[in-house]
């Protein structure tokens, strides 16, 4: 079977350092954190009070006030996300191509405020003052479903809901519709926005957040010894694919190729990685398999990188195992040290980073890496983002559930 390549010609971001990527991009290479005290509820009651927020969004400004109203934020984000995306690649989607166009998004949990505050409401006014709208905010396929809806995409329609690896593996199955001739081109990526009280608290009773509440832009550190945990993250990040020769047909512009998907489970814990990193490594290898790439001919990998004791330590092991001693000589970071964890929105995001670091041969940084953990010995791109030259890279993510998802990439060459 002759498979077809898959190019990126369009980016959308909605992150804690801005809104769009002319805004976003600049900052993550800067490495500008954007870990604040919580500003959303009131956080004083919590053990852990600052997350990455996103700053300065206002609905009105991308939707009707009142249609805003009855879309929750992790649906806007998706959606504000992928009408940048489509902008930047200018591909418009019409009447005779629009049943070969599809939408892939990953999440994590869905509407979780909508939950939350319909839920005090059962209690506090009973079951029939309860939204209408309550379901179709809350449940996690709506932002695939709006962008399909807002757009007029009638190819796939599809929502993964695989934890923290969710975006990841929504851009490697938008690869796959493309590469096995399913569609021409796909919008994909991922969206979350659980910065609320119930949220909060649950990954806190897990003791996986930072409560270093006295330096929030200092908080997220992966791989540091220091390290004591993630950050909430939100936001969104979108990507349009399509097959080579459609997007050459119309001279798009080419960020960067897709090129392999990895992924894989770890049937382990529902929690932690095993400690030798064996289902993240069985992910990278399958995705370099995949692509045709020799370890050595990875320059660039955006790394899962949480910030915890057990990800910082399983993963790099991971890349060891899978590399050998060419894990030395490539660059590794983390940009949830600045983003903190977007969860199912992460590789969304991280996907996006990846292809920008291609387009303009960069390797962002991992920041607070001041101290690196004795078992965290690779090269992380501490603290100062750094020019070199990437013609391939890797994007990971590792979700609870065990289950794992790596994107390859590579410059793009006629």
């Amino acid at each position: 079977m002759q498979y077809r390549r898959v190019v990126v010609t369009g980016a959308g971001l909605i992150i804690p350092q801005g809104i769009g990527v002319q805004k976003a991009w600049p900052a993550i290479c800067a490495g500008k954190s954007g870990v604040v005290n919580i500003s959303r509820f009131d956080a004083s009651a919590s053990s852990v009070q600052i997350a990455a927020e996103i700053q300065d969004y206002y609905s009105e400004d991308f939707f009707d006030k009142k249609d805003a109203k009855h879309i929750d934020l992790f649906v806007q984000y998706g959606l504000v996300a992928a009408r940048e995306a489509l902008a930047h690649s200018g591909l418009v989607i019409d009447d005779e191509n629009c049943g070969r166009v599809g939408v892939i998004t990953g999440c994590g949990m869905g509407g979780l405020p909508t939950i939350s505050a319909q839920h005090k409401i059962l209690f506090d006014r009973g079951p029939k003052r309860i939204s209408p709208f309550f379901i179709p905010m809350a449940i996690a396929n709506m932002p695939s479903g709006h962008i399909s809806m807002a757009i007029g995409i009638k190819g796939p329609n599809l929502t993964l809901t695989t934890a923290c690896a969710a975006g990841t593996h929504a851009v490697g199955e938008a690869y796959r519709h493309i590469k096995y001739g399913l569609c021409d081109a796909m919008v994909t990526g991922g969206t979350e926005a659980v910065l609320c009280e119930i949220g909060i608290a649950g990954f806190s009773s897990m003791k996986a957040l930072s409560r270093r509440n006295d330096e929030p832009a200092a908080a997220s550190r992966p791989f540091d010894e220091e390290r004591d945990g993630f950050v909430m993250g939100e936001g969104a990040g979108i990507l349009v694919l399509e097959e080579l020769e459609y997007a050459l047909a119309r001279n798009a512009s080419i960020i960067a190729e897709i090129i392999g998907y990895g992924l894989s489970s770890d049937a382990y814990h529902v929690a932690a990685p095993p400690e030798d990193g064996e289902g993240a490594v069985r992910a990278m290898r399958l995705a370099l398999d995949d692509a045709g790439l020799a370890p050595d001919e990875v320059d660039y990998i955006n790394a899962h990188g949480t910030s915890t004791q057990l990800n910082d330590r399983c993963e790099t092991l991971a890349v060891k195992t899978v590399f050998g001693d060419a894990a030395y000589g490539l660059a590794m970071s983390s940009t949830k040290s600045m983003t903190g964890h977007l969860l199912g929105a992460a590789g969304g995001i991280e996907a996006v980073f990846t292809a920008l670091s291609i387009r303009d041969q960069i390797a962002p940084p991992t920041i607070n890496l001041h101290r690196p953990s004795p078992e965290c010995d690779l090269d992380y791109v501490p603290n100062t983002a750094r020019s070199m030259a990437i013609s391939a890279a890797l994007s990971s993510s590792f979700g609870f559930g065990g289950t794992n998802g790596v994107v390859a990439m590579k410059r793009f060459e006629p």
